[in-house]
């Protein structure tokens, strides 16, 4: 998935002229039959900030959801943040057959993280019955969390939406377009409240930004 050249990579330098950080992004995506946009966006500033947001498109004639994964690391601790998207969480053709194979995986590994505390109730239907969300602290114990158990709960979810959308039959033109219609609000609604927003025009401009998250992250 052709990513353009000034959002595949770019740099900026923070903080102050003794205390100087270079922070870089990189962007990749990928495209196959099923999948529209497999899009990775990486951002490295070194002891201040670390992130990770990975999220897979369907194309819309497959009855499948988003998968979505944010790995996001900074000086007060790690926020983590997987899950198979509903596309129409109302309709249970769309999401019963998801979350009976996704909810034994949350409840594995859900009970062995710390919770990751209220989310804007606006944001709600966006995420499903297995939305792995944690704060994990610096540190130790922290590392200890990362390597033992978000580390295979990644896999294990990832494994699923792949098994999932490998499984995934075409649909009927009519139901592609409803399924169309929910991705779109889906993407218009990250694309308006991205909480990386900030962060991303202090590092690159906000004309830069705008641009990287309408066209790039939530392209639909």
């Amino acid at each position: 998935y052709s990513i353009p050249s000034k959002f595949s990579k770019n740099e900026s330098y923070i903080g102050s002229n003794s205390r100087k950080v270079k922070v870089k992004l990189y962007t990749i995506g990928f495209q196959s039959k099923q999948i529209r946009q497999a899009r990775i966006a990486c951002i490295d500033g070194a002891y201040n900030t670390s992130v990770m947001n990975f999220v897979i498109s369907p194309f819309s004639k497959f009855n499948a959801p988003f998968f979505g994964a944010d790995f996001v690391t900074l000086p007060n601790g790690h926020l983590i943040a997987i899950d198979l998207q509903p596309v129409l969480k109302s309709d249970l053709a769309h999401t019963t057959k998801v979350w009976e194979r996704l909810k034994p995986i949350y409840n594995k590994w859900s009970n062995l993280l710390p919770g990751g505390g209220p989310i804007p109730n606006s944001a709600k239907q966006y995420f499903s019955a297995g939305f792995l969300w944690t704060r994990i602290p610096l540190g130790a114990e922290g590392d200890q969390l990362i390597f033992n158990v978000l580390a295979p709960a990644y896999k294990d979810y990832l494994s699923l939406y792949l098994d999932i959308l490998g499984d995934a039959e075409e649909v009927d033109s009519n139901y592609s377009l409803e399924l169309l219609k929910g991705q779109k609000e889906y993407m218009n609604y990250r694309s308006e409240k991205d909480p990386a927003r900030g962060m991303l025009t202090r590092f690159f401009g906000k004309d830069w930004t705008e641009s990287y998250i309408s066209k790039v992250l939530f392209n639909l």
